[in-house]
């Protein structure tokens, strides 16, 4: 499938994901949908790998950085996502998310000594100024109910969203280290999906959160449509980009999925932005736009994907 088409399907089912996320919440703790999420997700995909006649079983080599990869990617940041919804739209959060773009070149150049180019300085340094109007009013307004002697629940959602995207982004360079040791996505994301979904249900066990059924239909729709089209068909999409293009440049889908995100949550979640936040959104996602016209650093050699050769 080429390269166009995975970027499509992964930006248009991840930009309604967000939304998905807040059927979710409610009478179900936060972290103990992740856990039924990933839990589906990760079966649909060993079930998948058994009908492909593919051997189930990792070397330690291999499952010790599928593991890494599923703690951050499918662990720590959709927990903090999952629970920063609760008090943050569904829509910002995604706009959080594009922040991604310069995470990951930030961490990549941290633990692989890729360089950055001066446009991705740049444009990392305009999107934190967008960020910073887009939440303008809405942290001030917590700040004084802080002050007031609040909750500050929304301050803790923003900062939860920011480690969200930071724990994604080192899942994506990650995956780097995962391809080199297999180029079996398929099964490697299986396995990454179960070592996120055993360590959020530890955490679950530990903070002592009940495994309560799903409530309602609309809980067991958006579970089936997070697990299978948002976790499943997605991630796969999104880890074979990576696998392809590098980590660097497939998040770029970040420029899209906030745009429908917002879509969404002005459409369904009544968010009204101001002109101020409008403008924030404009800069943030204008220069994540901007950085994807930055060089790549490297080029990423093709690899083996399910018994065939991809190229891009």
């Amino acid at each position: 499938m080429p390269s166009s088409v995975l970027f499509t399907i992964a930006s248009l089912i991840w930009g309604s994901t967000f939304w998905a996320i807040t059927l979710q919440l409610g009478e179900v703790p936060p972290a103990v949908s992740v856990v039924y999420r990933f839990a589906l997700a990760s079966s649909v995909l060993f079930v998948l790998c058994i009908g492909r006649g593919y051997k189930l079983q990792l070397p330690w080599r291999t499952q010790k950085w599928v593991m890494l990869q599923g703690v951050a990617t499918f662990g720590l940041s959709y927990i903090c996502t999952y629970q920063a919804e609760e008090v943050v739209v569904s829509g910002l959060v995604a706009v959080l998310f594009a922040l991604m773009v310069f995470w990951t070149p930030v961490l990549s150049r941290v633990f692989y000594g890729t360089p950055i180019a001066p446009r991705t300085w740049g444009a990392g340094a305009v999107a934190t100024g967008g960020v910073a109007l887009l939440f303008y009013h809405s942290i001030g307004t917590a700040w004084r109910d802080v002050q007031a002697g609040g909750s500050g629940h929304f301050l803790l959602g923003v900062i939860l969203a920011l480690v969200a995207t930071i724990a994604s982004s080192a899942g994506s360079i990650v995956v780097g280290k995962v391809r080199e040791q297999s180029g079996n996505v398929m099964l490697t994301t299986a396995w990454s999906m179960f070592w996120g979904t055993a360590l959020v249900a530890v955490y679950v066990l530990l903070t002592g959160q009940r495994f309560v059924p799903p409530p309602t239909a609309s809980y067991t729709l958006g579970l089936l449509y997070l697990s299978v089209f948002g976790s499943v068909i997605a991630f796969l999409a999104y880890f074979t980009l990576i696998n392809r293009i590098g980590p660097q440049k497939a998040v770029y889908i970040g420029v899209i999925t906030p745009v429908l995100s917002v879509l969404l949550s002005i459409k369904l979640e009544h968010y009204r932005p101001g002109p101020v936040e409008f403008l924030g959104m404009v800069l943030c996602l204008g220069s994540v736009a901007w950085a994807l016209l930055a060089p790549a650093a490297k080029a990423v050699q093709p690899v083996t994907l399910n018994n065939a050769t991809e190229t891009q």
